[in-house]
């Protein structure tokens, strides 16, 4: 073997680039940061910090920088701590690569490789770039992180004017990818970028994070809140200059406003409150990567679902046994310990059964896998082939295995190969001389003369035959894996068993689906989220799975090849109708995710191997599995489910929609709030009064006794019928079912009262500070009642659930306590502009207070 010359070698890498994957240019720390402060409401801050610093006021403009800087770092940690799927990628490329330069085998870094190298692989290499097969012995390679199938693929050598694109070529290894048996040599057709797994890398550059549901309807209620402080502000300043104000009084007024009708704790309060759920995510074995995914989850009405992995177990099981006379089944699921053989649902004694016990020891037997269990586990660990490890857990719960057979010793084998479709072991016991045969059923029996029976050995008539080959394709028409075994006594040689064999039965496998994965596709159902299933998987197979999971339904099966067939107007036509899509690739799942999302649908995409990287990050919520599931899907995923399971999902889903709902309550809240202090402000100076309450009060009541309220409303629970409801649409308002009139209502409530408690005092004969404060008081006892009638958008005061969230009502405790700290406290006075409040003052702030959510009650009972 020559390969090319170090000359040669140069010059390609010159023309052709180094082995590696595209580059990312993510953005640097310092433009992470700074992009916290592009929303307009973090801007009128900043320019309202910039004013009161010019005036002198620097309490206040320390206050409100502190309050931008918090909410900044908040957003920076968790955006930095995405975008990292490129980075997997790369360090998923073989390190090195052993190649043919200059004739002579060499060991050299995967990045120097170029197109026309040869290249040697074995057993447990990574393939270092996409190669044609020249020389095959017996190769398979694992290609899940490519196509999601767990199932090694056999490979065999090919030409250069074979077809050198495309996946399922079995003539071609994929970078990436990993050779579990079997060495052979290879030319390099593709390197870096080129590769199959370069072109994923290549769709992920391509594709860009969009805004939430959630993020887009803030970012909207930002703009609609500038728009209108910064009129009202402008408005009022010029107002006041006109009537004669001093200028400064009447910025520092605008300031005042700008404050007020800011809800400066909204954007902490969002995240503070999606933080939280995320922490309450982690419980439930939910890692959540990019924070406002959680909100997203919540309004998810289409699942796009892989299969294996995801779906099924990841793992080939065993389920059907059929000798020649007799049916068995095989319960539990892959590797889990717990299970048994059952005939007729009924258990029974697989070694009392001669040929079911001898078909079970074929298969221990001829067998190069692997399972062990520590004392006290309920289940395997496998080592090998996950076909084979599935014959061996069967005959573990029948109760054969290596340790049981320890007395035969292997003395000849001949390796499963896709030529010959079956394998072949001589072993040696102190009584006899054994050959064992496993392999494709026709390819079995043709070296077979006799069947065992329950009568004994009786020998192989075509009816039998006949008889054999119907059961073989009823298992393999319910996308069952069939393999079939024969023994042979008193063998000396591998070519002794090419006839004369004695057929045992056949055995059933697939990769099952979870149980769990059912009930939770039967949830989503519930909750009208449709759960679609993209596989890469044969079709026959898929659509098994599919209706074991509870999936079809009725629905259509469609290959990735019909879908090339389609145009998108066709297949927008027909998606409602399919269920299954089949034999897909990566760009056909990352079709399939745009197609859903253009039909108006919020998508979320679950998977493990790379193959399902770009469409977990199209989807305006990836999904990816945590123990089963690769780094760069990992990578590319905003939730991670760490045990694999479907019904985390559901439970993420559900938090999504409790997380959405909450929101609405403390936003609620906060803009009732907000709006009560607007009106105070604007119509205390429209009317002439002096200023209602100072900057520095209005902050407080913003930050400190709003704040902490509002992210306890984020912890309410869910409402027991929230997994009922479908889904809310992808367009509906954030103010919908008449929220918008709800919040405006209350403020407008807020506002007279607070005002009606000012003017009140400065008649009872107080002072302005005691004035203001007796307004500042009014407007948070006010706003801390409102808060309970915020749990509820359809209750009153009188109905709410008090003690379902015990954090709320600490919260409020706490608020009240800063309250009564700045009214009663002299260094509090000194600061907020305060005075002590006693007798009927006192008592007409509070009573103002309690006449908001009283008039409300009336009103809404009325309707």
């Amino acid at each position: 073997m020559k390969g090319l010359t170090q000359a040669q070698a140069a010059e390609k890498l010159a023309e052709c680039g180094e082995n590696v994957l595209a580059q990312a240019n993510p953005p640097g720390p310092v433009r992470i940061f700074f992009g916290q402060f592009k929303d307009p409401m973090v801007l009128i801050l900043l320019v309202a910090t910039g004013i009161s610093a010019l005036l002198g006021e620097w309490t206040d403009a320390v206050t409100i920088i502190v309050i931008v800087l918090l909410n900044a770092v908040l957003g920076f940690v968790q955006e930095y701590r995405t975008e990292k799927t490129l980075e997997a990628l790369r360090n998923m490329t073989a390190p090195t690569a052993r190649v043919y330069r200059d004739g002579v085998l060499q060991e050299i870094s995967a990045s120097q490789l170029v197109p026309g190298d040869c290249i040697a692989v074995e057993a447990g290499d990574c393939v270092p770039a996409d190669c044609l097969l020249t020389n095959a012995n017996r190769i398979y390679a694992n290609e899940s992180v490519l196509t999601g199938e767990a199932e090694p693929v056999p490979k065999q050598s090919g030409s250069m004017h074979s077809d050198l694109t495309g996946l399922h070529r079995p003539y071609l290894l994929y970078a990436g990818t990993a050779i579990t048996r079997g060495s052979g040599t290879a030319t390099v057709t593709a390197t870096g970028k080129s590769t199959q797994m370069g072109q994923i890398s290549g769709m992920l550059s391509d594709i860009e994070r969009a805004e939430t549901p959630l993020q887009k309807r803030l970012g909207e209620l930002g703009k609609v809140l500038s728009i209108i402080c910064i009129g009202v502000c402008i408005a009022v300043f010029a107002a006041g200059v006109l009537r004669g104000e001093p200028v400064f009084d009447m910025l520092m007024t605008g300031i005042s406003i700008a404050i007020a009708a800011i809800p400066e704790g909204l954007p902490a309060t969002v995240t503070i409150a999606l933080a939280l759920a995320v922490s309450r995510m982690m419980k439930h074995k939910a890692l959540v990567n990019r924070l406002h995914s959680v909100e997203t989850l919540g309004c998810t009405s289409v699942i796009c679902s892989d299969k294996t992995g995801t779906i099924t177990e990841n793992r080939m099981t065993v389920t059907q046994i059929c000798t020649t006379d007799r049916e068995f089944t095989v319960s539990g699921t892959a590797l889990r310990r717990e299970g048994a053989i059952l005939e007729n649902g009924g258990q029974i004694r697989p070694k009392e059964i001669p040929s079911l016990s001898k078909l079970l020891r074929c298969a221990v037997l001829c067998n190069n896998g692997e399972i062990t269990a520590e004392e006290g586990s309920d289940s395997w660990t496998a080592v090998g082939d996950p076909t084979e490890t599935a014959l061996l857990a069967a005959g573990a719960k029948g109760g054969i295995s290596a340790k049981t057979l320890s007395e035969y010793k292997r003395i000849a084998e001949e390796p499963f190969d896709s030529d010959t479709r079956c394998m072949t072991v001589i072993v040696r016991s102190d009584d006899e001389t054994l050959a064992c045969v496993k392999g494709a059923a026709d390819v079995i029996l043709k070296k077979c003369s006799h069947v065992l029976t329950e009568g004994g050995t009786k020998p192989l008539t075509a009816e039998i035959r006949q008889k054999i080959l119907r059961q073989t394709e009823a298992l393999s028409d319910r996308a069952l894996r069939v393999l079939a075994f024969a023994e042979k006594r008193s063998v000396m040689a591998l070519s002794d068993c090419e006839e004369g064999m004695v057929f045992l039965g056949i055995t059933g496998m697939l990769d099952p689906p979870r149980a769990e994965a059912k009930d939770a596709i039967r949830t989503c159902a519930a909750a009208s989220v449709r759960t679609v299933m993209i596989t890469g998987d044969h079709k026959k197979t898929a659509a098994a799975i599919a209706k074991q999971a509870g999936l079809l339904r009725g629905g259509e099966v469609v290959t990735g090849d019909e879908l090339d067939l389609m145009s998108d107007a066709q297949l927008d036509r027909r998606l409602s109708g399919i269920s299954v899509f089949a034999r897909v690739n990566p760009s056909h799942k990352l079709r399939l995710v745009r197609v859903f999302r253009r039909s108006g649908c919020i998508v979320t995409m679950t998977g493990d191997g790379v193959n399902d990287a770009p469409a977990i990050k199209e989807a305006d919520v990836g999904v990816a599995m945590g123990k089963s599931g690769t780094d760069v899907a990992k990578q590319a995923a905003d939730v991670i489910l760490m045990d694999d399971n479907l019904a985390t999902l559901v439970k993420a889903v559900e938090q999504g929609r409790c997380i959405y709902a909450n929101i609405r309550k403390f936003v609620r809240y906060l803009l009732s709030c907000n709006i009560g202090e607007v009106l105070t402000m604007f119509l205390g100076i429209l009317m002439g009064m002096p200023v209602v309450l100072l900057p520095v009060q209005l902050l407080l009541v913003n930050l400190a006794t709003d704040g902490l309220p509002a992210i306890a409303l984020g912890l309410e629970p869910p409402d027991k019928a929230i997994m009922k409801k479908p889904p809310r649409k992808p367009d509906e308002s954030f103010f919908a079912d008449g929220l918008l009139s709800k919040i405006v209502w209350r403020g407008i409530l807020i506002g007279l009262c607070t005002l009606g408690s000012f003017s009140t005092a400065l008649r009872f004969g107080a002072d302005l500070p005691q004035a203001r404060t007796a307004a500042l008081l009014t407007l948070v006892v006010s706003q801390l009642i409102h808060v309970f009638e915020c749990k509820s958008e359809q209750g009153t005061i009188f109905s709410v659930a008090y003690f379902n969230n015990w954090k709320l009502i600490v919260a409020v405790l706490i608020s009240a306590g800063l309250m009564a700290a700045t009214i009663w406290i002299p260094q509090a006075q000194m600061i907020f502009g305060t005075a002590s409040l006693c007798g009927s003052i006192l008592w007409q702030a509070l009573a103002f207070s309690f006449a908001v959510p009283l008039i409300s009650s009336i009103i809404n009972r009325r309707k």
